[in-house]
């Protein structure tokens, strides 16, 4: 069996009881970075083996990982921070275990995208999720533009060394769509900066924001 398995976004508390309950008892745990994710595994009484599988050697490790499946070993998975697999590593494993007959499940729990949109109050009923915008600037307008345009609540991951050049982009695009941009999700300096994206461009270009960023357009407010 392997388990994909959330973890906190920020909060060490934002782990469910039946997360903990799995990582303990499971054989082996594959994480992006084992020295980022060791503290919050010991913060929670989990000591088990640890594994690397990030993006850049996830499919070598498909084999190794499907191997110990196999033989019976309980395998667990997680990301530095959330869900696995929403832009982050674990697509190809599950794949391998549809294609290998191998059994799996993902657990429920923290996620930046769920939490950003229920905390932005841009509408929920209808939303996209694009990943990372691109970094290259003609990209990143063309990925901002569908968003201001798709009549629905588009949801981004940037970074924040680029936020103001974003907001420039989206200013550029509809000064007055409104923007929301959800910071440090569940740590001590959460924020929600809620404006239209001419406003919030004067507000970072005065103060530029630091930390994780998740990035909201309310497609149906563009004009």
């Amino acid at each position: 069996m392997i388990s994909f398995i959330p973890t906190p976004i920020g909060n060490r508390a934002d782990i469910t009881l039946r997360a903990i309950d799995v990582l303990k008892k499971t054989d082996l745990i594959a994480c992006e970075d084992t020295r980022h994710s060791r503290p919050l595994l010991l913060h929670h009484d989990i000591d088990r083996p640890l594994i690397s599988l990030h993006d850049h050697n996830e499919a070598q490790r498909i084999d190794e990982l499907i191997a110990k499946a196999k033989q019976g070993l309980q395998v667990a998975v997680i990301s530095d921070a959330g869900m696995p697999l929403i832009s982050d590593p674990g697509y190809r494993l599950l794949q391998a275990c549809i294609d290998e007959d191998i059994p799996y499940t993902v657990l429920p729990g923290p996620s930046a995208v769920i939490t950003a949109l229920a905390g932005s109050g841009f509408p929920c009923h209808s939303f996209r999720f694009d990943g990372f915008l691109p970094v290259k600037k003609g990209k990143r307008r063309k990925s901002l533009e569908a968003g201001v345009h798709s009549q629905t609540t588009a949801i981004f991951f940037e970074s924040p060394h680029r936020i103001i050049s974003t907001m420039e982009i989206l200013t550029d695009i509809s000064p007055q769509v409104r923007v929301c941009v959800a910071r440090e999700l569940s740590k001590k300096f959460e924020t929600y900066h809620r404006d239209t994206a001419a406003n919030l461009l004067s507000q970072f270009q005065a103060k530029n924001p630091k930390g994780e960023i998740v990035l909201l357009i309310d497609g149906t407010s563009a004009s």
